[in-house]
């Protein structure tokens, strides 16, 4: 029997891309959790041929994924600060907010945006199911509900000029429901901003390892148009940004909010439509492309291995974990991944059980090859340890193709 599409109850027939069985790639393990079993589950994906919603299969469930331990805290990197702190100027000045405003962010974190509206005297309210998370940003002065976002609990919220979401609208398994929550809590005339990685990108550049359980949907405009539709919502602009390999940042409101349409809606659907993202075969050559970028980063790995290389990873992000389990890495080839999150420092990726080391080791135990999972901040980590290149560590990324940086042989 097929999985009905989440979104629209059509029956599922076409596989977008099937990655084997993994672990939640944020269930990061503890040394003494070896001696015990680990969950995996299924981890594939297909495509709606209605409304062209990219969705996982429905086994890993969002209460198991989201957990108090949750290890991301988004403040780890200083780029993302920056990009969240450009965004509340930038918003602040084109919707004129102000103390008599109200602002809320679902999904907020440990507060990386919201103490920015909370430095302007800006009312603001941080929706966020992860304690560990919310506990960060309470620390730092930002006002959270520790909650799961919802149509029943927007219900309960004061109306808000501004609905920030940046990379949860992909987390979100009722992805209706939460729609549906979005408008709830919206102002007559608010404005909702979305952020979350373009598909568009994903299969042009092979970014197949940003899929994760975690990650219920793969959003392209087409997709969100029709979601929003549904709930009384529409899209009147919408931004391209660098982040996370390609997203986009949608500007949403009420059907009958007096918001113009902005030309570059348009232009993107042009663009979607272009590149045959209404077509069946868009999707059906996805999965060649994934097993293409699998084969050279393993391929890579034992080539090293053979000639008597070291090699090291730099991020224990969740991209690592789905490459990794879906190329069979273990330690063997990369012994140990470095991060400077303390929250994972000490423990185990899942499914690899290659363990996390604070950075201080890479110059304790200088590698010949350094591979960087989080690709889309590479330009970062490589000014980072500029120190390792200039002693002949090599920086290497497998997506969108692999890439071995030029050795630097120094004076």
């Amino acid at each position: 029997m097929s999985q009905l599409c989440r979104h629209c109850a059509t029956p599922l027939n076409m596989q977008f891309l099937d990655l084997g069985f993994a672990p939640p790639s944020n269930a990061y393990l503890e040394p003494a959790d070896l001696s015990r079993p680990e969950m995996t589950f299924p981890l594939r994906l297909q495509v709606c041929g209605k409304c062209r919603l990219v969705q996982t299969e429905d086994f890993a469930q969002a209460d198991a994924l989201f957990t108090k331990d949750y290890a991301y805290f988004s403040s780890t990197s200083k780029g993302w600060l920056d990009h969240a702190a450009r965004y509340a100027d930038m918003i602040t000045e084109r919707l004129s907010l102000t103390a008599d405003s109200h602002v809320i962010e679902v999904a907020s974190n440990d507060g990386y945006l919201l103490k920015n509206f909370v430095a302007k005297g800006i009312p603001c309210l941080g929706v966020e199911p992860t304690q560990s998370t919310a506990e960060a940003a309470e620390a730092i002065g930002v006002p959270v509900l520790q909650e799961f976002f919802g149509a029943e609990i927007a219900e309960t919220l004061p109306k808000a000029d501004l609905i920030a979401g940046n990379n949860v609208y992909a987390h979100v398994p009722d992805i209706n429901d939460f729609t549906q929550g979005l408008r709830n809590a919206l102002k007559p005339e608010g404005v909702i901003t979305l952020e979350f990685p373009h598909l568009m990108q994903l299969v042009e550049f092979s970014q197949f390892d940003t899929v994760y359980h975690e990650h219920f949907s793969y959003l392209s405009l087409i997709a969100v148009e029709h979601i929003f539709a549904a709930a009384g919502l529409r899209v009147f602009d919408v931004e391209r940004l660098p982040t996370h390999g390609g997203s986009l940042r949608i500007y949403g409101c009420h059907k009958v909010a007096s918001h113009s349409e902005a030309p570059a809606v348009a232009t993107l659907r042009a663009d979607e439509a272009e590149r045959g993202m209404n077509d069946d075969s868009y999707y059906l050559a996805f999965q060649q492309q994934a097993d293409r970028v699998k084969n050279d980063f393993v391929q890579f790995l034992l080539t090293a291995h053979a000639e008597g290389k070291t090699v090291a990873g730099y991020g224990a992000a969740a991209k690592g974990n789905t490459l990794m389990n879906y190329a069979g890495v273990r330690t063997d080839l990369v012994p140990f991944i470095c991060d400077a999150a303390p929250s994972k420092i000490g423990k185990l990726m899942p499914g690899s059980h290659i363990p996390i080391s604070p950075p201080a080791r890479l110059r304790e135990d200088r590698p010949d090859f350094l591979v960087i999972f989080p690709w889309n901040i590479a330009a970062e980590v490589k000014s980072q340890c500029q120190d390792l290149a200039d002693l002949g560590t090599r920086f290497v990324t497998a997506v969108p193709e692999l890439v071995v940086t030029e050795l630097v042989v120094s004076e």
